[in-house]
């Protein structure tokens, strides 16, 4: 008969498993520049309205009444800066000037201005009114 050959098989040491460190409390994971002097002149004030107070509160979008001159990226990058979140998307639009008449005499303007709707990213939330 065939002479039948013995296979040893060696034990196989297992690995120690690898220790997972527990995250620690991290900062954001952007950071973003200081803000300079020019994006405190991109951004002119925020526009709180009832309807604005209702997409910041359900949506994450914050309304801003914003420098003529001023397009998307100048908007999205002061924003970045001087709030210190991520942007995910902005809109903006030109708010055109109004005439009122108050009785038959008097006639005005109320001047137009450029508004830009501001989204934040999820996860993340500004304070608008620090006291």
């Amino acid at each position: 008969m065939a002479d039948e050959k013995k296979v040893e098989t060696a034990e196989v040491a297992e690995k120690p498993a690898k220790k997972v460190k527990k995250e620690e409390a991290k900062a954001p994971a952007h950071t973003f520049a200081k803000p300079t002097h020019h994006d405190y002149e991109v951004i002119d004030a925020p526009h709180i309205t009832e309807k604005t107070m209702a997409l910041m509160q359900n949506a994450n979008k914050v309304t801003l009444k914003v420098s003529a001159k001023a397009n998307k990226i100048e908007i999205k990058d002061a924003f970045q800066r001087i709030f210190q979140v991520k942007v995910t998307d902005v809109k903006v639009l030109n708010q055109v000037a109004k005439t009122t008449t108050r009785g038959s005499r008097y006639k005005g303007t109320i001047s137009g201005y450029k508004k830009a709707i501001v989204t934040v990213a999820e996860g993340e939330a500004i304070d608008l009114f620090k006291e």
